[in-house]
C-alpha cells in the first residue's frame, strides 16, 4: 500500500498491478465509519474477491475525535446517545433529515473522487462504506450524477429521506449492495430495511444481504460483496 493526499484527505491506495494502486484496473473506494481509524477498512482489499487488477482507495475522514474521548476519525460529528434516545422514543426525525456536517463531508469526498479520477483514470468506480461511511456513500450516489458502477452500503442507515427519496429515480438501475445485522445495536435493522425499500422503490437494483449479527462485516458479507463487485465491474 502507499499513502497519498487527494483534495486534503489522506488516502491509502492498494491493489492493482503493483499492490499500491498501479495499473489501469477499476477503482473501489471505501469510506470508514464513525470513530474508526482512517485505515480501518484497508484489510478488506486482501480478502474480498474483486476483479483481477482492481485498485482500492481508503480515505481517512477529516475530523479527529481524540479530544472528544472516542479516538479515531469521523466524517461528521454524531451525538450517539441522543440518536439512541430518538430511536427508543420512535422519533423518525433522524431518518428524515440530513445530519449536520454531512454536506461538508460530501463536498470533501466528491473533490477527492474527482482528483482520483484525474490521477488514476479508472475505467469504472465502485463507491462504498461502512456505517457513517455507507451513509455518505449513499448521499454521494444520490446527490451527484458522477459515473458510478455501483454503491456498497455496509451497515448503513436511512437519513435525509425527504431529500433522498425523489432522487433515486435518476439512478434507476444502479447496482446497490446492502448488508445489515439483524441485531445491530448502533444502527437498527428496521431502518436499514426502510433504506432498502426506498432504493428498490426508486428503481435501484439492490442486492440485500442480511445476517445474524451486530454492527460488523462478517465473512458471509465479504463473500457476497466479492461476487457483487465482480458483477458490477464486469
Amino acid at each position: 500500500m502507499r499513502q497519498i493526499e487527494a483534495s486534503g484527505l489522506t488516502v491509502l491506495l492498494a491493489g492493482g498491478a503493483d499492490r499500491e494502486g498501479g495499473g489501469d484496473g477499476p477503482l473501489i473506494v471505501l469510506l470508514h465509519g464513525f470513530g474508526a481509524p482512517g485505515d480501518d477498512l484497508a484489510p478488506l482489499w486482501r480478502v474480498i474477491d474483486a476483479p483481477t487488477g482492481a485498485r482500492w482507495a481508503f480515505p481517512a475522514a477529516p475530523l479527529a475525535l481524540e479530544g472528544a474521548g472516542f479516538g479515531g476519525r469521523a466524517w461528521w460529528m454524531v451525538d450517539i446517545e441522543a440518536r439512541m434516545r430518538d430511536t427508543e422514543r420512535g422519533d423518525d426525525r433522524p431518518t428524515r433529515e440530513s445530519p449536520e456536517g454531512m454536506s461538508e463531508a460530501h463536498a470533501r469526498v466528491v473533490a477527492m473522487l474527482a482528483e482520483l479520477d484525474a490521477r488514476l483514470k479508472p475505467p469504472k468506480v465502485v463507491l462504498g462504506g461502512f456505517s457513517q461511511g455507507a451513509i455518505l456513500a449513499c448521499d454521494i450516489a444520490l446527490r451527484t450524477s458522477r459515473a458510478i458502477a455501483g454503491v456498497a452500503l455496509l451497515s448503513g442507515t436511512l437519513v435525509a429521506r425527504d431529500e433522498w427519496a425523489p432522487l433515486v429515480a435518476a439512478r434507476r438501475g444502479l447496482p446497490v449492495f446492502q448488508s445489515h445485522g439483524t441485531a445491530d445495536p448502533i444502527l437498527p435493522y428496521p431502518q436499514a430495511e426502510k433504506l432498502r425499500d426506498m432504493l428498490r422503490d426508486g428503481g435501484a437494483e439492490v442486492t440485500w444481504v442480511p445476517f445474524r449479527g451486530g454492527h460488523e462485516i462478517p465473512g458471509t458479507v465479504v463473500d457476497a460483496l466479492g461476487r457483487w463487485m465482480r458483477a458490477a465491474l464486469g
